[in-house]
């Protein structure tokens, strides 16, 4: 047993190396899972292996929700329909105190519904909501630490590509996944609100109130919105209600968003084209992870490390809550440090094993959901927190002006509130599950 946790124990050093000199995720993965793979076995091994994982990694159905998501994020962001929506929040917030920062968060949550990126929320909502921000004199680390925030919704509220990566890594239904996300997303909304709330009742500089506008600037704004939500609830809607699978929706909402940008002629040729590349770009860096992933999961599955672990943590009666907690920690520490996607599908292997091993009280389908639920809600807490936020960097590359300190110490109180989330999760798991049992 010694044996296997020294060379997992090694050939994760030496991933953790490879990253720190800033190689790429992906091929450090796949270099270090390969030069396992030998060692435990043979070159002729590996070449067997290689010659059929690829294919069928890829070939798989499932995989094709990622790109079509990805898609139907960058045609909305291109198509204007963030700032739609966050002109719809302002108009219903923006005359209270902090009104807009509030906006931008109901707008954020919204646009998760149609994007499934963290890192393109917060670079759509730092171009359309930032300036409004500026204008009304918004404190400047309060504006990005909002907006950074604001941008984890766009994983939090389904659809969610880390959520399909996850269903896909640990074999799980990803509707049901989706269905458990809702209530957990549009539970950070509200608590997000919470903290800005209390933040300007004990700081009113922080967020001066806005203009009231006029009837006409209500209406106009609620009625640009209304493709927006109708989008938003026919790809929600449809996979909770059993119309579409995932990959269907996905591919509904792209139609959809395209069609609503080619008409209201927001979505224009090189909209598209530019739509298609960043969707190319992206789904390429995703899939090469995913097969460093396979190959350097391959040689931990052939060390048997992480199953013995799980044995072991097992046969020790340790509290599961205890090892739940343990597993958290590591995953907070480790997002603020590493690639969300790279620290799942890194970890996956030896932290899901342990947790099915446990007994919460729940089928191993239902600690499967809730665990991807928890997962989900800590890498969004790495997303914000020091000293590697993605978010904080995006935030900062479009508001070059504003020190990084600044927009790290305006996230600090949401990170307070994502960590009472946590808890409260943790605590409940029915939240979590509640609508996957009332709708399965």
């Amino acid at each position: 047993m010694v044996e296997e946790f020294v060379l997992a124990a090694t050939g994760f050093a030496v991933l953790l190396g490879l990253i720190a000199i800033r190689a790429p995720v992906g091929l450090s993965m796949l270099i270090v899972g390969m030069g396992g793979y030998v060692h435990i076995l043979d070159w002729t091994a590996l070449g067997n292996y290689l010659k059929t994982t690829p294919y069928h990694l890829f070939a798989n159905y499932t995989l094709s929700v990622i790109p079509l998501f990805i898609l139907m994020g960058a045609l909305a962001e291109r198509g204007g329909l963030a700032r739609d929506l966050f002109a719809a929040a302002n108009a219903l917030l923006g005359r209270r105190p902090g009104g807009m920062a509030m906006g931008v968060i109901g707008a954020c949550a919204c646009f998760g519904a149609v994007c499934g990126s963290s890192v393109a929320t917060t670079a759509t909502f730092g171009r359309a909501a930032l300036p409004e921000l500026r204008r009304y004199n918004y404190d400047p680390g309060f504006s990005t630490g909002t907006i950074a925030v604001g941008g984890t919704l766009g994983i939090l509220i389904p659809p969610s590509v880390i959520l399909v990566v996850y269903a896909i890594s640990t074999e799980q239904n990803i509707a049901k996944l989706f269905m458990a996300a809702l209530i957990p997303g549009l539970l950070a909304t509200f608590l997000y609100i919470v903290a800005i709330a209390i933040m300007v009742r004990f700081k009113p500089e922080l967020g001066p109130p806005g203009e009231a506008p006029s009837a006409a600037e209500k209406r106009e704004a609620f009625l640009n919105v209304i493709p927006v939500l109708l989008i938003a609830f026919v790809v929600v809607g449809g996979i909770y209600g059993g119309i579409f699978t995932p990959t269907e929706s996905a591919a509904v909402g792209c139609i959809a968003t395209l069609a609503v940008g080619v008409l209201r002629g927001t979505l224009k040729t090189r909209h598209v084209r530019d739509s298609l590349f960043a969707t190319a770009e992206t789904t390429a860096m995703i899939f090469v992870i995913l097969l460093g992933a396979e190959v350097f999961n391959a040689f931990l599955a052939l060390s048997q490390a992480p199953d013995l672990l799980a044995v072991w943590i097992t046969e020790q009666d340790f509290p599961p809550y205890g090892v739940l907690v343990i597993l958290l920690v590591a995953y907070i520490i480790l997002g603020a440090v590493m690639d969300e996607l790279a620290m799942i599908l890194l970890t996956l292997p030896v932290f899901f094993p342990v947790i099915t091993a446990l007994d919460f009280g729940l089928t191993t389908e239902e600690t499967a959901i809730w665990f991807g639920i928890l997962v989900l809600v800590v890498v969004g807490i790495g997303l914000t927190a020091p000293p590697i936020g993605l978010n904080v960097f995006v935030i900062s590359g479009l508001a070059k002006d504003v020190p990084i300190a600044s927009t790290y110490r305006g996230v600090l109180p949401f990170i307070g509130m994502d960590v009472i989330r946590l808890v409260v999760l943790v605590l409940f798991p029915g939240l979590s599950l509640w609508l996957v049992r009332a709708l399965s």
